[in-house]
């Protein structure tokens, strides 16, 4: 089912979660500008935004496109709802079991399938990545108004053996400068990383 819909953006944040599938895919928070456009359902496909198609743009390119939209203006999105069969399926993260659940003696890994490349069998986050990237995520979340697990993996990974902010603020603007984030953030997500290494959380 295709649909369009005008959002009006009266707050910075409009409260997607957004995971990747080679295009968005928009899973709702509840209570937030979008949760209040009806129309809207977890699990929609994002199509166009204010008539660009987005089909084949990473997710956290769509997250930049939607934060970069001016508030108390309205813009439109063309959504696909998914078919309904696939009803019974929940977000990624309401179904995943704690990694405790999922240890079989020493060899823990987790199949990720990607929309393109070949699948890969990674190591499963480790209790540090973990907690790392829930915290940036969170900070995502205050700044962006998008929460984004892989992309918050993504700065844990790039901060992971920096030996200080400026180490890293160089080597997260090498590797996602699009975003152009703000000083203060980029200390705070440093400040979260050195806080999951000493275990402070």
């Amino acid at each position: 089912i295709k649909k369009e819909v005008e959002v009006f953006k009266s707050e910075d944040a409009l409260g997607l979660t957004i995971t990747d599938n080679g295009a968005g895919y928009a899973f709702i928070k509840e209570g937030s500008v979008v949760d209040n456009v009806k129309v809207i359902s977890v699990g929609d496909h994002i199509d166009c935004i204010n008539g660009k198609s987005i089909v084949g743009t990473r997710h956290y390119e769509v997250a930049r496109m939607l934060k970069e939209l001016p508030k108390d203006q309205t813009f439109t999105l063309k959504l696909v709802e998914p078919m309904k069969a696939f009803e019974m399926l929940e977000p990624r993260s309401k179904g995943a079991k704690p990694a405790s659940e999922n240890k079989m003696g020493t060899g823990r890994g987790t199949l990720r399938l990607r929309a393109k490349g070949p699948a890969t069998v990674e190591e499963v986050p480790t209790e540090f990545e973990e907690k790392a990237v829930k915290k940036v995520d969170d900070l995502l979340e205050s700044y962006m108004g998008i929460r984004d697990t892989e992309l918050a993996a993504t700065m844990v990974e790039v901060g992971r053996d920096k030996k200080n902010p400026d180490e890293f603020a160089m080597a997260l603007d090498e590797a996602l400068g699009d975003f152009a984030f703000p000083d203060e953030f980029v200390f705070d997500v440093w400040g979260a990383i050195g806080d999951a290494k000493q275990g402070r959380f």
